[in-house]
């Protein structure tokens, strides 16, 4: 097997009890790096150390591909402005993480006849969030059977 020390340097083509010897010497272990060449890879390493940084790059990889998913806010007809502040600052966060956001806001009884007054709060609480985030409207304000939805993305 073809043997490497941790620094990269070459140490040769040995037999797997010499480079045993060899990682004993050097008070490290012998970590086989590239079974399928041919001689297969080793490397004289600290096994501890190797599995650490294996563990810190996969962690890496999974923490950089954040899966978008559709975040739902839900917002009331006589919701107050601090609430609506609130939410804002949710769904700001939401985007800038890159998730999709779907703005609900449900209409019951009476307040089905105001339907005006709902598409201002909804526009409202829109024109909150575009002060920070670039948004991009994916599904535009729409009226379904229990109220209005809007579904909003990152730019």
């Amino acid at each position: 097997m073809r043997v490497v020390t941790a620094d990269g340097e070459y140490v040769g083509v040995l037999s797997k009890e010499e480079a045993l010897k060899e990682a004993k010497k050097r008070n490290l272990d012998l970590v086989e790096i590239s079974p399928s060449a041919s001689p297969p890879v080793c490397k004289i390493i600290d096994h501890g150390k190797y599995k650490y940084r294996q563990q810190k790059k996969e962690q890496q990889k999974s923490q950089k591909s954040h899966q978008p998913e559709l975040k739902t806010l839900k917002l009331s007809f006589s919701i107050s402005d601090h609430d609506m502040e609130v939410r804002a600052k949710s769904a700001k966060k939401f985007l800038k993480r890159g998730d999709r956001v779907r703005v609900v806001l449900p209409l019951r009884g009476r307040e089905n006849a105001l339907q005006k007054t709902a598409e201002k709060k909804m526009k409202k609480f829109i024109e909150m969030i575009k002060e920070e985030v670039d948004l991009r409207i994916d599904k535009d304000l729409e009226k379904e059977p229990r109220g209005l939805t809007m579904t909003i993305s990152k730019n």
